[in-house]
């Protein structure tokens, strides 16, 4: 047996870890059986913009795959209205049982029929899983009796008895709503062994933060950065403009409270600055979008606040446009091009909607007032001492990247930047150029750089390229004409162009180079995109370039259900296959847990395996067959006593 030194140090590493043949033996064994099973499910979520209770209804009912399990198993034994309440239930034990023990005269038997039933699911979930895993899967509460329950089967002549005992005696002493909620947690826990989030968690939605702390207690979770999330990364570690930005949007949707309540930002040095600036300015260009009616004086307060925010974000702007050549924005200054109430916008003149620029000084209008560096100074500070806010984008960046390679699926936000010819785009990032797969991986590098280096202000400045930039991969569009959207009425003005990258994805060839960029090379292989909202009322297709790419933004937000007419899409990938979700919306929590309304879905399969994918095909299963491989080489120099 030949070993390199090298080889032999790492050996004895392992050895520490198994210390006798018995032990490695054991886990060579274990490996091996591991590999053997079913692999675990994969879920795909993208553009969520702080839909909370649609997104966490999603994720309890795993885009329709707890439903599945229950009409598999119980098909016609159970009526349609049993299984649906057993599937509430299994979402929404505590709130469902609340309810049901206010009409149910008789609960003792409610108890046993749904305990029975409901350990039936937990028995079809688990059975693709060691016992190892779906123990540590389990609250401390009740792991010793579900085990039991899971593993002693009932059927037995020998076990019959002790099977209902067990049963009968949570009853009597009191315990069922717990053991229900405990087996639901855990068949939620179960039937997704790994959630992927295609990005764009934040803005437009009122509960991010709500979002972001149900990810954080998710038990296996992934994020792939959209231009959104990156943004309040930026916010985050004080980048002023991308600051600016996050406001603007939360008071253009109405939603101070994810700032104020959520955060803990301290908007009232805005909110005054605002109403002594423009008070008497309508500020009518931005009132906040919002269904519900607000009083007349929260709206007024807003909507100067509104343009407070959005005067100094395009000042900022153009300070970084300035200072950043290579950013090649010259064309989103505007603030210097306004001339007798009329403003140059592509080599035209517009008429501006609104005319009172009371904050622009003649000689140099980027440059802040000194009460607008006031006001900014208080906002940098609250955000970047905001506790919540810096452990929400820690763990966004500990958790997250521009781009994934999973199981022969490459997932980013936006795009891959193409150039009219349908190559890669050569980008100008800090002075060196870039594309494809390079491209991707400095801007994950400079994100990183930019939040965790203060001083480096290069790199924070090019966190606000990727949240607008026109090659940025994480926009994927030319420009974004924030200022044209809100001065100009023309609305042919404020057309935002598509990256290339759109143009060309709907063909098979130049998606198989992306792949293979990213040393992909399989039929099955896709890639998994989200930021693009697929108008499915005006009959596009969430499947592109021959089955290629999967697009999976339908509008989980709902500023934009109306534009795609359903209300989002969602993947699965499980051991026989692909299948894409469409999504209604979702009404409330209340009606759910009242109706046992689910969401409605449709299913289409986007591919089918002859034989199930095993834990072997997996990445996963690549790192546990060089674990074996590595084991075997440890028991061999056990036996031949290379190491005692």
């Amino acid at each position: 047996m030949d070993i390199k030194s090298e080889e032999l140090k790492y050996l004895k590493l392992l050895s520490r870890n198994f210390p006798t043949i018995k032990d490695t033996v054991t886990e060579i064994i274990n490996l091996e059986a591991i590999l053997s099973l079913p692999k675990g499910t994969e879920h795909f979520i993208s553009d969520i913009h702080g839909e909370y209770e649609a997104f966490n209804h999603v994720l309890k009912n795993c885009s329709g795959v707890i439903k599945d399990k229950i009409e598999r198993y119980f098909g016609d034994k159970l009526s349609e209205k049993e299984k649906k309440q057993l599937a509430t239930v299994i979402y929404y034990p505590k709130e469902k049982i609340d309810l049901i023990c206010s009409l149910e005269k008789n609960m003792d038997e409610w108890y046993l029929k749904t305990i029975c039933r409901i350990l039936k699911i937990l028995q079809m979930v688990s059975s693709k899983y060691t016992r190892s895993k779906v123990a540590k899967a389990m609250t401390d509460e009740f792991s010793y009796i579900i085990q039991e329950l899971l593993y002693e089967r009932k059927e037995e002549e020998n076990k019959k008895d002790y099977v209902e005992g067990i049963i009968n005696t949570i009853i009597s002493i009191g315990s069922s709503k717990d053991f229900i909620i405990s087996i639901s947690n855990l068949i939620q826990n179960l039937v997704i062994d790994n959630l992927h989030i295609v990005g764009d968690i934040y803005d437009r939605g009122a509960y991010p933060h709500k979002i972001m702390d149900r990810l954080m207690n998710y038990h296996n979770v992934d994020i792939q950065w959209g231009n959104h999330d990156i943004l309040w990364v930026g916010a985050a570690c004080g980048q002023e403009a991308c600051i600016a930005n996050a406001i603007r949007i939360c008071l253009r949707y109405s939603n101070k409270e994810i700032l104020e309540d959520g955060y803990g930002i301290n908007l009232l040095p805005l909110a005054s600055f605002a109403m002594e600036i423009y008070k008497d300015d309508p500020c009518k260009s931005f009132l906040p979008k919002v269904k519900e009616e607000l009083n007349k004086k929260n709206s007024e307060l807003i909507s100067k606040m509104h343009k407070a925010i959005s005067i100094i974000q395009f000042k900022l702007e153009g300070q970084i446009i300035k200072r950043n050549k290579t950013f090649n924005m010259e064309d989103r200054l505007f603030l210097d091009k306004i001339i007798e109430n009329k403003v140059l916008v592509d080599g035209e003149y517009y008429e501006l909607k609104d005319k009172k620029f009371q904050t622009l000084i003649k000689d140099d209008p980027y440059v802040l007032t000194k009460e607008e560096e006031e006001v900014l100074v208080g906002l940098v500070k609250s955000f970047k001492n905001s506790e919540k806010l810096q452990h929400h984008i820690k763990f966004l960046l500990e958790n997250g990247s521009v781009y994934l390679c999973r199981n022969e699926n490459l997932m980013f936000h936006g795009c891959i930047p193409f150039d009219k010819m349908g190559g890669f785009e050569e980008v100008d990032v800090l002075g060196k150029k870039y594309s494809g797969k390079k491209l991707l991986d400095i801007c994950d590098t400079l994100c990183r750089l930019g939040y965790y280096h203060e001083k480096n202000i290069e790199a924070r400045d090019f966190i606000w390229y990727l949240w607008c930039g026109k090659n940025s991969s994480l926009f994927g569009k030319d420009k974004m004409r924030t200022f044209e959207r809100y001065f100009i009425e023309d609305k042919k003005i404020h057309k935002e162009k598509y990256n290339y990258y759109y143009e060309f994805s709907r063909k098979k060839e130049p998606l198989e180079r992306v792949l293979k960029e990213f040393g992909i090379d399989s039929e099955y292989a896709h890639i998994i995109n989200g930021h693009v909202p697929v108008k499915v009322k005006n009959g596009e297709n969430p499947i592109r370039g021959e089955g290629k790419l999967l697009l999976i933004d339908g509008g989980f937000s709902k500023a934009y259900q109306p534009t795609t007419g359903i209300a989002g899409y969602t993947l699965i990938f499980n051991s026989r296959g692909k299948r894409i979700v469409c999504h209604k919306p979702f009404e409330s929590i209340k009606n759910s847990i009242e109706n046992c309304l689910d969401i409605e879905s449709k299913s289409e399969i986007i591919d089918i395996r002859n034989t199930r994918i095993k834990v072997r095909d997996t990445d996963i299963g690549k790192e546990l067959k060089t674990q074996v491989k590595d084991l075997k080489k440890l028991l061999e120099c056990y036996k031949k006593g290379i190491i005692k």
